[in-house]
């Protein structure tokens, strides 16, 4: 994830713009992206990841999903500047994450960053999610079009798919999904923080 800010900050200074940066990073966010899929696994082993299997699950296939099934999947859409709405707080968010955990495992971490990894969420989720929404929209009308991904009637299966209904659906879930991880990370702030103020008092 750093690979992929680096890229960003040098794509922007040698262009002086932020359009069209997706370009620059595409290939590091595909590789990273996918290879978070290893988390779901990891978080099963108590001790290494203290995260819940399902919040993980949800959060990994999410954005695989629109990495792949929509930004890759839509041409159109990779110039929006939605997409870069949402690499830019993932790419935050993974950075915080990532060194809470190595600092963890190390039994020395800074509060700077326990600070930030239960703060600056409260950002970044909704700008996070505001980009991923805003891109499907914004697919929308390219995957109606080109009938992308669906299998109309009749064919030997007697099935159908119409994966413009489907995205419509998924953007719908977000509406009872996102809030209960919002307010699972509010909760997890609360609970952390105030715990560590109340040993940095006793000290």
């Amino acid at each position: 994830w750093l690979v992929i800010a680096v890229g960003l900050v040098r794509a922007y200074l040698a262009k002086g713009s932020y359009h069209s940066l997706y370009y620059s990073i595409e290939k590091p966010l595909k590789f990273f992206q996918t290879g978070a899929l290893l988390e779901v696994g990891v978080v099963l082993f108590p001790g290494i990841v203290p995260s819940s299997v399902v919040l993980t699950a949800f959060q990994v296939m999410s954005r695989v999903f629109l990495t792949w099934a929509v930004t890759h999947s839509v041409k159109e859409v990779q110039t929006e500047d939605s997409v870069l709405l949402f690499v830019v707080a993932w790419t935050i968010t993974e950075i915080i994450r990532y060194s809470f955990y190595t600092f963890s495992l190390l039994n020395h971490l800074p509060y700077l960053i326990k600070w930030a990894r239960y703060t600056l969420f409260i950002v970044l989720y909704p700008m996070g999610v505001s980009g991923e929404l805003l891109t499907i929209y914004a697919a929308l009308p390219f995957v109606r079009q080109s009938g992308l991904y669906s299998i109309s009637l009749p064919n030997k299966y007697n099935f159908s798919f119409d994966y413009y209904t489907f995205l419509i659906l998924v953007m719908i879930s977000y509406i009872p999904i996102f809030p209960q991880l919002y307010f699972h990370m509010l909760h997890q702030r609360r609970k952390v923080l105030s715990h560590t103020e109340e040993h940095r008092k006793s000290e």
